[in-house]
């Protein structure tokens, strides 16, 4: 991109930016009017969008909202300019001694801080609404266009983040130039909500989560069970290619271990309570790397034995609070696809740019192109000596240009013990979603006194590298289901194939098709229920099975299924054995076509 097409589209940006602050202006003026006794908190411009918080003096539901946009419209209408004001601390808490949260706010402000606020002014001068705020915001209303907004939703939020402070109601909105940009993000919005996991994974029966019995854990049903066998084996397999051996480490740990890592030290908060058992302290794990490092040294290594990659699908158990739990997007029990690499120093570079290429081929094989690296510096109270830190983030870079990925800095973003990649994916809608890591670590080798014996005899501490190349599964899994919309290629799909008759009289043929396709390794179904044909074709696609095998009379007699794609187009009839070979063809290449 030009540096000029970049300043235009920052400048949009910016626009929007402005133009969304203002709308959420517009709507804490119309609700506040609408509900006398409303206290009122804050009301930025978000991504794609604004909110604004409120504490109401009676709880709002969505038919509200439609009410507030036709009084939001009104005051568009009016032509209302956006007038700043400065003024002193003191009068700023005299204007706003009614509202406890701006009156927060203007209290934590530094004391030689200018305070300005927003007044809505009519026509004629008369001041409407105001409101703390740095701005900026649109000169008048009338740049508004009144055809471009629409609130979405009312959610819960504490003040300031805090759940011992007041819950408040946050409507969201969003706002655009025009009327045509505004559509096309609700189309946008709707196709998201088509693809969410949750509805597609219900849809598809793949999984459940269980309230009553934990939240945030993941139950997978047979059909979700399918599909993980197929990508964990798919995954061993190409571990195992690329020099990885795989590992399997316990659920619990002393404390001893995780006071030695330091995950009780910076991790504490998001561990569980610790088990007692046999007058000790026991904890589950967050993370599966100290039980690797307890491997490592349990016998004595050379250089020649150098590099070791290990890999585990480890089952970890981290809190969220409940307020952020979402899905299979954040959980609180997860299988990690954990690896860690214990090198020499010499052979670092090398072995972060295998890890990089060894990342983009797994995530090219699911479908995912648009891959963009974050490169992650040495953040404030990091430790490791600086050598160690340069000369592993020249590593990184090197490596990120080698592979020819775009990238951005992420300045101080590195963990405490070394700096790292993030790879960030886009979905099949644009999305971005931050997924593997490639991360440095010279911390935990020095904590578990890991050395190996170089080749002058000496005893010399080694490089690790963690590498989370799926990064949680269950998160991979809801990103997947909504990248295909549940749509996804024969190698993983829960059911691959349907056997439909076209009456009940060609049952046993179904039935008999079916089994030779299962023998041949397919996942198949023989549809018998008691459904019409077309009823059960529409069943299927809701499912969305990759191949419908019609079988009717002259199918039976040839010896044939006649094949509909779940996008609904056909494809030549062809004899069972050869359905076979085309469809296992597709699964072995793992083809992302049908």
């Amino acid at each position: 991109m030009s540096e000029n097409n970049q300043s235009e589209k920052l400048a949009a940006s910016q626009r929007l930016a402005v133009i969304r602050h203002s709308v959420s202006h517009v709507m804490a003026q119309a609700v506040v009017k609408l509900f006398p006794g409303t206290k009122t908190a804050i009301g930025p411009a978000v991504e794609n969008g604004f909110f604004y918080d409120f504490l109401l003096p009676r709880p709002i539901t969505s038919d509200d909202l439609a009410v507030i946009e036709v009084e939001m419209k009104k005051i568009i209408d009016s032509r209302h300019d956006f007038i700043k004001v400065t003024m002193s601390r003191n009068e700023a808490l005299t204007r706003f001694a009614a509202e406890q949260f701006k009156t927060e706010l203007i209290n934590e402000l530094p004391p030689m801080e200018e305070i300005t606020i927003y007044e809505n002014r009519s026509t004629d001068g008369a001041v409407q609404w105001a409101d703390l705020c740095r701005g900026p915001h649109v000169a008048n209303t009338r740049e508004i266009n009144s055809a471009a907004f629409k609130l979405q939703s009312i959610a819960g939020a504490y003040w300031r983040g805090d759940e011992k402070r007041a819950m408040l109601t946050r409507v969201y909105g969003t706002a655009w130039e025009n009327p045509k940009d505004l559509k096309a993000h609700l189309a946008f919005l709707e196709e998201i909500e088509k693809r969410d996991h949750r509805r597609v994974g219900k849809e598809m029966d793949l999984y459940s989560i269980h309230e009553e019995a934990g939240a945030g854990l993941i139950y997978w049903h047979p059909n979700g069970g399918r599909m993980r066998v197929a990508i964990e084996d798919f995954w061993r397999k190409e571990h195992y290619r690329n020099g990885y051996e795989i590992l399997y480490t316990p659920h619990i740990g002393k404390s001893w271990l995780w006071e030695t890592s330091g995950h009780l030290g910076f991790y504490k908060e998001n561990m569980y309570s610790p088990m007692k058992i046999d007058e000790q302290n026991y904890y589950i794990k967050p993370m599966n790397c100290p039980f690797h490092l307890l491997i490592y040294n349990n016998k004595g290594h050379s250089y020649r034995d150098l590099p070791l990659r290990w890999a585990e699908l480890g089952t970890v158990y981290r809190y969220e609070r409940s307020g952020v739990l979402h899905g299979l997007l954040r959980v609180r029990g997860f299988t990690q696809d954990d690896a860690h690499i214990i090198c020499t120093p010499e052979q670092m570079e090398g072995e972060i740019r295998e890890v990089l290429r060894f990342s983009l081929s797994i995530w090219k094989v699911f479908g995912f192109k648009d891959i963009k690296a974050y490169l992650a510096t040495k953040p404030e109270g990091s430790v490791g000596e600086q050598k160690k830190w340069d000369d592993a983030l020249e590593s990184l870079r090197r490596a990120i240009d080698a592979e020819g990925l775009p990238y951005e800095m992420d300045e101080g973003g590195g963990a405490f013990y070394g700096p790292k990649i993030d790879l960030k994916i886009k979905d099949a809608l644009g999305r971005e979603w931050q997924m593997s890591t490639i991360q440095f670590d010279f911390n935990e080798p020095e904590l578990f006194n890991l050395t190996y014996v170089d080749t002058d005899g000496q005893h010399k501490r080694p490089y690790m590298i963690h590498r989370a190349l799926l990064g949680s599964f269950e998160r991979f899994f809801g990103v997947l289901i909504e990248h295909f919309g549940g749509a996804f290629p024969v190698w993983i799909a829960p059911e691959q194939a349907a056997v439909i008759p076209v009456s009940e009289v060609f049952s046993d043929y179904a039935k008999k098709t079916a089994a030779e396709l299962k023998a041949c390794g397919l996942r198949v179904t023989a549809e018998l229920n008691d459904d019409r044909m077309n009823a059960k074709i529409r069943n299927c696609q809701t499912r969305k099975i990759p191949y419908m095998l019609v079988a009717g009379q002259r199918e039976a007699d040839e010896g044939t299924v006649s094949i509909r794609l779940r996008d609904g187009r056909q494809l030549p009839a062809m004899k069972t054995e050869d359905f076979a070979s085309y469809a296992l063809e597709k699964i072995e290449s793992r083809s992302l076509e049908l």
